[in-house]
């Protein structure tokens, strides 16, 4: 019998225990998840095995969790809930990985086959519910094929451009005998177009005067941070970034000109402005970098090296392109130019850009000023430390203001901008590295999104440190009525938050204030230092604004500075 018709008889196994063992052999060492009755085989065959299943105590932050563990580690990261409500309560959590390409797999339990479709107890169509916001996903209608859904759903979610895929397992599924395993179906990898022709792209470097290159969170997750700083250091070129690209360079590297966009710094936006070539390396001209599309780097050409090749053209086109693998792409590349291009006057003039666009961190008032703290809080954890950020203006001030030195360590959602990411983040992340330090950087608004894990925290004696900005509102939202809606500050006020200090106690977390500039040194010393985990409840003012800022509607030459003057 041919050994690729062949069947392969194994030993009884219930499906549950197969799901488990492909885990295994993926890899995984640890899940995220809460359970419920129709994911219930699973988590019984779970209490015999040695994989390391972390409670959360909510779906959402099961997912975030995940999340954040993928984007700390690499490594695709698993979740697991219930049919109906704990399916409903993941979608969030997929969403943002989908929508930041992050590598994870979802299991959900589902009520048996011969019911479906019933309006069973906690029944909902987990695929049609699901299929908009990953990137595959599966129905198991025999336990057969569990082994290969379970290869397919870590192949796909891992390969190309990652993503989230969903396998959803009825009851049923779960406690059958697995007597005989399918063959696995023959599955081509994902296509990468072999670019051997490279002499337009070169030609385009060199006929260039004023490049920029303009990277994104494709290169980190291509593996390709190593030969991207070696193409920047080939080629001279003055770089920018976006938010998930944060960290490809070091903050102090002289080439690196910071975050463009609509909170980008004015260096940057006014580099890219002024540019003749964009060399667009995985990213995709999202519209909190470009503003007014039509007056985005009006005077440049294109030159887009992706992965996806539907991203190539859809919103900007592009002069060339070369699809496929970042890190081979800029490998020939480099090897092409050899050394850095004739534009020494370019990079002079966006140096001395940095230098005209230097912050003041020295504000005349006496109030904790929040790019001077958590600069200083970047500066004492070290360039090896995690930072995960919820959403809102905290989150761009982390973006401007701290030192981010890998990828990796930056941990912020950027395409959904989910608020209440930013603890299961860090509960994931310190999971994956846990020598690593790990700082959870939270609003007043975000932190009450996903407070529940601090139990998730407390339980797991997570050394993973706190620190909530707390402006009594929700501050991104109050700035843009300010700005725009003539000060009509609808729903924005949260001046009745509790005390977040003794939320933290209530959790039996250690826990401290921060009032006054003067005592920064001090809280940040208590908090790095603290053993286990620790929150950190810091006052900030609330009329301080995120500056500079691209109004809606506008192209990135007209930035709103406000007070970073």
């Amino acid at each position: 019998m041919s050994p690729n018709t062949a069947r392969r008889l194994v030993a009884p196994s219930s499906g549950a225990q197969v799901v488990l063992d492909a885990l295994k052999a993926e890899g995984v060492d640890v899940l995220f998840g809460y359970p419920g009755g129709a994911i219930l085989p699973v988590y019984d065959a779970l209490h015999s095995s040695d994989l390391r299943h972390i409670l959360c105590r909510h779906e959402q932050g099961a997912a975030l969790a995940a999340d954040g563990y993928a984007r700390a580690t690499g490594r695709v990261g698993v979740c697991m809930a219930t049919s109906g409500p704990g399916a409903t309560n993941l979608v969030t959590g997929l969403a943002n990985a989908m929508l930041d390409s992050i590598p994870m797999v979802a299991l959900t339990g589902q009520v048996p086959t011969q019911v479906l479709g019933t309006d069973a107890f906690q029944e909902v169509d987990t695929m049609g519910l699901t299929m908009p916001v990953v990137k595959h996903n599966f129905l198991v209608r025999e336990a057969t094929d569990l082994p290969w859904v379970m290869a397919e759903a870590f192949r796909i979610a891992r390969s190309g451009r990652p993503g989230p895929v969903l396998v959803d397992l009825p009851k049923d599924v779960q406690l059958a005998n697995v007597r005989v395993q399918q063959p696995k179906p023959h599955t081509n990898p994902e296509p990468t177009r072999l670019v051997t022709d490279i002499h337009p792209s070169i030609q385009l470097l060199k006929m260039s005067k004023r490049p920029v290159i303009y990277a994104g969170g494709g290169v980190g997750m291509a593996d390709a941070v190593d030969v991207f700083r070696k193409f920047v250091e080939t080629t001279g070129i003055p770089t920018v970034t976006t938010l998930k690209g944060l960290g490809l360079l070091p903050p102090n590297h002289p080439l690196n000109l910071g975050m463009l966009g609509m909170h980008g710094l004015e260096q940057a936006n006014k580099a890219v402005q002024a540019s003749d070539l964009l060399i667009v390396l995985g990213a995709r001209f999202d519209d909190r970098v470009t503003g007014k599309l039509s007056g985005f780097a009006p005077h440049a050409r294109v030159l887009h090296v992706e992965i996806d090749p539907s991203e190539v053209g859809k919103v900007r086109a592009a002069d060339v392109s070369i699809v496929g693998d970042l890190g081979p792409a800029l490998e020939t590349l480099c090897h092409q130019l050899e050394r850095p291009l004739q534009i020494a006057d370019w990079r002079e003039k966006c140096k001395r850009l940095q230098a005209e666009h230097t912050w003041d961190y020295e504000p005349p008032h006496e109030k904790v000023y929040a790019p001077r703290f958590l600069k200083m809080l970047s500066a004492a954890q070290g360039p090896h430390g995690v930072i995960a950020c919820d959403v809102g203006q905290h989150q761009m001030w982390v973006a401007q203001h701290c030192g981010i030195h890998r990828p990796e360590n930056h941990l912020s959602s950027g395409g959904l901008g989910t608020m209440g990411y930013g603890l299961p983040a860090a509960i994931g992340a310190q999971l994956g590295r846990p020598k690593a330090s790990v700082i959870n950087v939270s609003g007043d608004g975000s932190f009450m999104m996903n407070v529940q894990e601090l139990a998730t925290l407390k339980r797991y004696n997570l050394p993973v440190k706190i620190v909530v900005l707390d402006n009594s509102c929700l501050g991104m939202v109050r700035q843009w009525q300010e700005l725009f809606l003539e000060k009509r500050y609808s729903e924005t006020d949260l001046s009745d938050n509790p005390d977040f200090s003794k939320v933290a106690e209530a959790f039996g977390i250690a826990s401290s204030r921060l009032w006054r500039r003067d005592q920064e040194a001090e809280s940040i010393n208590w908090l790095l230092n603290t053993e286990g985990p620790a929150l950190l409840h810091v006052a900030v003012d609330p009329q301080a604004n995120v500056w500079p800022f691209v109004p809606p509607g506008h192209d990135n030459s007209t930035m709103m500075t406000g007070e970073s003057k």
